[in-house]
């Protein structure tokens, strides 16, 4: 039977290349993004802060129970601003046995005039652990030990002004430290140290701290020390970490480059691979059902339904090994340009490493052999079951039956695109573009199975359009596509997808960019921004507002927040209410910003309509550290992706942050005045701050943003390539297997100038119904999707998208038939009614 199989394959080399083309690219896109998330799942981040402690206490995450389409869940979230633990856990732990020290750490953001460092007390210096090479260690208030490679010419003895908690203050250098646990990698911050006193004096959250370090003694009972440490946590809400674990709590490059291949799989991983398989599967079924004559044969020769089956599992198998044998290497090649790809665009560090993808290229092989075989044995279900002298007959003539069950599916299918149309409305951020691109799939799924009532549908309502255009050749062409409407099933969920995925997804980033940047440009009244790493205090904001010509000036500090009962955070300025009408235009279309005091919040539109919110609701929230409060939103606005999706008096916030202060103060002047250089003066005084102006807070937003999307439109744009590629490959494949047909009207008299009309007229029907049908689909998922995401009704597409979308569609189409169809009627009609189909 092996044997066998591969001398069938080496006769009808045109299908098997169209089909192993196929099933090569696909195994190299499941293969990239396989080696990506597998990847980002093995990444283990090294100890580096907390390199020489045993266990780690903290609280970097938070469960949270969740409903999803009225089902339960529970969703581990991890903290915006990073949790705090209980500074009184420090001294229970203390008294468990085997424990040689506890540390207690508190953090605060500080910046020097040569860069920017985080703050810790003395004690802090045994996690990582830090060593004096000179100096001694800070003994007063006044005084710092410095990181070496922050200390630069600065040795003890020196006066340096540094800023801290948004006020600059001045400190003696009592010694300089040096970094002696694990190389630190290039994110990693350098530290200044204070006293254990002072440093708790400039902590926001009192009576917390942001971790706990504990040292074991030496011999001690590790495990027991663990357990019972996580014991204590578990108690007082937080977790413990060791071993390996505690590299998790590393704020490093590569956790963050490890969390964004782990999402980008997750998010996109799954519509791949219903991509590929919808590709695979239309391929493979249209190659096997162009070779229903050798199957029908084999049936009339004896040949078992089992022993057809059999056959047509080890070719598709063999297909299968060698697509899995080239794509494989193919796909690690693809990742290694991607990974070069994202380390030039800063989405990881150089140094993480990409695995082999031995995992990935197992379940990739495996997925590639059943999807191939599955469809494979699904396509020539029919030829294998019924009788053999049926088999002949049905490839001679069209059959005209369908599967009651297929028009079920299809029905099925179908309305579940409109409910997910609902719930993509009603969704937002991630959620929402993961509905919409769901209900994409399910609507093109509708129409693979409903296509062969499609196909005929239209064959009838476009008869008298074709006849009229193109005469006797239209007429032909009406009666193929209504006699072929079952053959035509593969090319017309091709088309479709196609202009599916180009007509939707690839837009979602531009209307995206253009809200974001529209709303920042149009609702910032203000002309000047004071801009700070550290964080600028409310006597700079005082400062500011006695500047001559200044009309308004407010502080702005982001954040995040968690909404009870939702898994996906909020973005939040915390803004000093006063002038802030004068500073920004949210568009209130309900409710007062005048009432935005205390615990108060204003809600954009989308987040009012997602958890279902009114002027006057309390709601209770969670905040960037993991403290819940209850907040009463006394307005709703319409700019919530240009300026935040809530917006809270700073208070609501204060403490709740990892740094303190206003990132930045937003200045609005009158008409005419020029105070640039008071205000740069101002900014002058506190180190690490400058002067800019807001339109280029705008210009950078749409950088970053625009970077951002960079990555989203790669993967659409590989998502569309391979679904174009895969339009080209199913019409070419249905091209050529008309050798016999076209053949057969040539000797009965159509001349091939009358064939080629025809065929123009066959695939302006089949087009016309794909742009249609397709267009119809794209039209659908790109209003529902930025409808959720930016509140806008009618999508922007860009001037050249539209030409884009129809006109490569159209191109794609036509270059694939009439290049293939120009090549067999350039052979004579008498040697192609005798060849294979």
């Amino acid at each position: 039977m092996l044997k066998l199989a591969a001398q069938m394959l080496r006769r009808r080399v045109g299908s098997v290349f169209a089909t192993l083309l196929a099933l090569t690219v696909g195994v190299v896109i499941l293969m990239s993004t396989g080696t990506l998330v597998e990847s980002g799942l093995r990444f283990k981040a090294a100890p580096e802060r907390f390199a020489a402690t045993d266990v780690v206490v903290a609280n970097n995450e938070i469960s949270l129970d969740e409903k999803t389409m009225g089902a339960e869940d529970t969703a581990t979230v991890t903290l915006p601003e990073g949790g705090s633990v209980p500074a009184s856990l420090a001294d229970r732990i203390r008294q468990l046995p085997g424990v040689a020290a506890v540390v207690a750490d508190r953090t605060v953001t500080a910046i020097l005039p040569n860069g920017s460092a985080i703050g810790h007390g003395w004690k802090s210096t045994a996690l990582t652990p830090y060593r004096l090479i000179s100096g001694a260690e800070p003994a007063r208030d006044g005084e710092i030990a410095l990181d070496e490679r922050l200390a630069g010419s600065a040795a003890p003895g020196v006066e340096v002004t540094m800023l801290v908690n948004g006020s600059p203050r001045a400190y003696r250098v009592s010694g300089i430290v040096r970094h002696e646990g694990p190389r630190p990698g290039p994110a990693a911050s350098p530290a200044v140290f204070f006293t254990e006193k002072h440093a708790a004096s400039l902590y926001p959250r009192k009576g917390r701290v942001d971790v706990i370090g504990v040292f074991a003694e030496p011999g001690a009972d590790r495990a027991g020390l663990v357990a019972g440490v996580r014991r204590l946590a578990t108690e007082a809400g937080v977790r413990a970490y060791a071993g390996d674990d505690r590299g998790k709590l590393e704020q490093s490059e590569g956790q963050a480059a490890s969390t964004l291949l782990v999402m980008l799989g997750s998010v996109f991983g799954g519509y791949v691979v219903l991509l590929v398989i919808f590709v695979v599967a239309g391929t493979i079924g249209l190659s096997v059902r162009h070779r229903r004559r050798d199957f029908a044969l084999l049936r009339a020769i004896a040949a078992t339904p089992a022993q057809v089956a059999r056959l047509i599992v080890i070719e598709v198998g063999l297909l299968s090994v060698l697509s899995v044998a080239a794509g494989v290497p193919a796909g690690w090649a693809a990742t290694r340009w991607l990974r070069r790809e994202l380390v030039d665009r800063s989405f990881i560090p150089d140094t993480f490493p990409i695995r082999a993808g031995l995992l990935a290229a197992a379940a990739v092989a495996v997925a590639t052999i059943v999807v191939a075989v599955c469809a494979a044995l699904i396509a020539a279900r029919r030829t294998v079951r019924i009788r053999p002298t049926e088999a002949l007959g049905e490839v001679a003539v069209e059959s005209g039956r369908n599967s009651r069950l297929r028009l079920i599916l299809g029905l099925a299918a179908l309305a579940g695109g409109f409910f997910l149309t609902t719930a993509t409305t009603a969704a937002k951020g991630t959620a929402a573009l993961g509905a919409a691109t769901g209900l994409l799939y399910m609507f093109v799924l509708a129409v693979a199975l409903l296509a062969p009532w499609i196909n005929r549908l239209a064959a009838r309502l476009l008869a008298p359009l074709l006849r009229g255009v193109w005469g006797n050749s239209g007429y032909l062409a009406a009666a193929n596509l209504r006699a072929n409407a079952q053959g035509m099933v593969t090319v017309l969920t091709a088309l479709v997808l196609s202009v599916g995925l180009g007509g939707s997804v690839w837009f979602l980033q531009d209307n995206l960019e253009r809200q974001i940047v529209t709303q920042s440009h149009d609702g910032m009244l203000a002309q000047h921004a004071v801009i700070s790493a550290a964080g600028l205090p409310d006597t700079a904001l005082d400062e500011v507002r006695k500047v001559p010509g200044v009309v308004a000036a407010t502080g702005v500090r982001t954040t995040a927040l968690i909404p009870d009962g939702a898994s996906e955070s909020a973005s939040v300025q915390g803004v000093d209410p006063g002038g802030l009408d004068q500073i920004m235009d949210l568009e209130v279309h309900s409710g007062d910003l005048a009432d935005l005091h205390g615990p108060a919040m204003a809600v954009a539109t989308q987040q009012a309509e997602t958890h279902g919110w009114k002027i006057g609701d309390q709601v209770r929230v969670i905040l960037g550290d993991g403290s819940r409060t209850d907040l009463r939103v006394v307005a709703i606005y319409d700019r919530g992706m240009g300026f935040g999706d809530v917006t809270v008096d700073k208070k609501v916030i204060a403490g709740h942050t990892a740094a303190t202060g206003y990132e930045r103060i937003l200045v609005r002047t009158e008409p005419g005045r020029d105070a640039t250089a008071a205000l740069a003066d101002i900014a002058a005084r506190y180190p690490g701050s400058a002067l800019t102006g807001t339109a280029d807070i705008t210009g950078q937003l749409a950088e970053a943003f625009a970077l951002n999307a960079w990555i989203n439109k790669l993967l659409m744009g590989i998502m569309i390539g391979y679904a174009a590629l895969a339009s080209a490959n199913t019409m070419v494949m249905a091209a050529l297997a008309r050798s016999r047909e076209l053949a057969l009207l040539r000797l009965v008299g159509v001349t091939t100038k009358q064939v080629k009309r025809m065929v123009h007229a066959e695939q302006a029907g089949l087009l016309g119904v794909s742009l249609l049908i397709g267009g119809a689909i794209a039209a659908v998922t790109l209003v529902s999707v930025v409808n959720a995401l930016t509140g806008q009704m009618v999508p922007y597409v860009p001037p050249l998208g539209y030409v884009a979308v129809i006109g490569g569609t159209t191109l794609l189409a036509l270059f694939t038939t009439i290049l293939p169809i120009a090549r067999l009627l350039r052979v004579p009609p008498v040697t192609s009614i005798g060849i294979k189909e």
